[in-house]
C-alpha cells in the first residue's frame, strides 16, 4: 500500500496547484499545445521509468528528459517568451504589485486618474465621435505599458483635448496606432497593440475594437475606441467590450479606470 505523509499530500497539491496555473496562463499565452505535449511526455516517463520500471526504455527516457529541456527552449523560445511575458503582465500580478506600492492608486474621491487628465479625453472622445475621426487610447492602470509604449513614438506631454485630437486628425502621421496615457501623460503615440482573435467580436467592428480587447486581455489597461464609420465610443477592460458609451458613462469609467 502506498503510504502518504502531510508532507507528500501538500507536495502533491502544490504540485496539482503548480500545473493549474500554468495551464491557465498559458491557454491565454496561446502556448498551451506546449503545456500538453509536456505533461504527456512526462506522464508517459513516470509510467515508464517508476512504475513499470523498464530499465533500458527508462534510460533511454532519461537521456531525452536532460536533452530536451534544451530543445524545447530552442524549438519554442519565441512561445516560451510570451508565456513568460503573459506571467509578468497578467492582471493578477498587478495584485502582488500593490504589495509594494507600485502603480496608481486611488485618491481621497475614490478616483484612479486626475480630473485633469480625464476632462480632455472625454471632450476629446466627444468631439471626434462628432466628426467621426477614428480613435484608440490606452490608459494605463496598475500594470506597466513600457513594452507598448517603446513600439510607438515618445511624446511625453501634458493630457491636453487638442493635442489627442490632433494626434488622431486623418492626415496626421501619428493617426494610425494608440495612443498611451500613463502616470497622466500621454506617453507615446501610433504604438503598435495585440490584435484580439476572438470570434465574438462582430463583423463590423475593425482592427481598433480588437487591438482594444487585445489590450485589454493582456493587462489591466483601458482601452477606449472611437469608430470611423459610426462615431460611436466604445470601452474594453478585462477581455470585455462595451459599445455605445454616453459622455457620463465615458467619465465614470476613466474615474473607476476600470468597468
Amino acid at each position: 500500500m502506498l503510504d502518504f505523509g502531510i508532507k507528500d499530500l501538500i507536495d502533491i497539491f502544490l504540485v496539482a496547484l503548480l500545473l493549474f496555473s500554468s495551464y491557465k496562463v498559458m491557454k491565454q499565452s496561446r502556448s498551451v499545445n506546449i503545456f500538453y505535449g509536456v505533461l504527456i511526455f512526462i506522464s508517459f516517463w513516470i509510467i515508464v521509468s517508476k512504475v513499470l520500471e523498464m530499465k533500458l526504455l527508462g534510460s533511454i527516457l532519461d537521456q531525452l528528459v536532460n536533452v530536451g529541456a534544451i530543445a524545447v527552449i530552442i524549438l519554442f523560445q519565441e512561445e516560451i517568451r510570451h508565456f513568460f511575458y503573459t506571467l509578468g503582465t497578467h492582471k493578477k500580478a498587478g495584485r502582488l504589485l500593490h504589495l509594494f506600492h507600485y502603480g496608481h492608486k486611488t485618491n481621497e474621491d475614490g478616483m484612479r486618474h486626475d480630473r485633469e487628465t480625464i476632462f480632455p479625453i472625454v471632450m476629446a472622445c466627444l468631439n471626434m465621435s462628432k466628426q467621426k475621426v477614428g480613435a484608440l487610447i490606452v490608459v494605463q492602470n496598475d500594470l506597466p505599458l513600457n513594452d507598448f509604449i517603446r513600439t510607438g513614438e515618445t511624446v511625453n506631454a501634458r493630457v491636453s483635448q487638442r493635442l489627442i485630437e490632433n494626434i488622431f486628425f486623418k492626415n496626421s502621421p501619428l493617426h494610425d496606432g494608440a495612443v498611451i496615457i500613463s502616470n497622466n501623460k500621454i506617453a507615446a503615440a501610433a504604438c503598435i497593440l495585440p490584435i484580439s482573435h476572438d470570434l465574438d467580436i462582430p463583423k463590423e467592428f475593425g482592427l481598433r475594437h480588437r487591438a482594444a480587447k487585445g489590450i485589454s486581455k493582456e493587462t489591466d489597461a483601458l482601452a477606449i475606441v472611437v469608430s470611423e464609420e459610426t462615431g460611436n465610443i466604445s470601452a474594453a477592460y478585462s477581455d470585455v467590450l462595451r459599445t455605445h458609451l454616453t459622455a457620463e458613462q465615458l467619465e465614470v469609467l476613466l474615474m473607476r479606470g476600470r468597468f
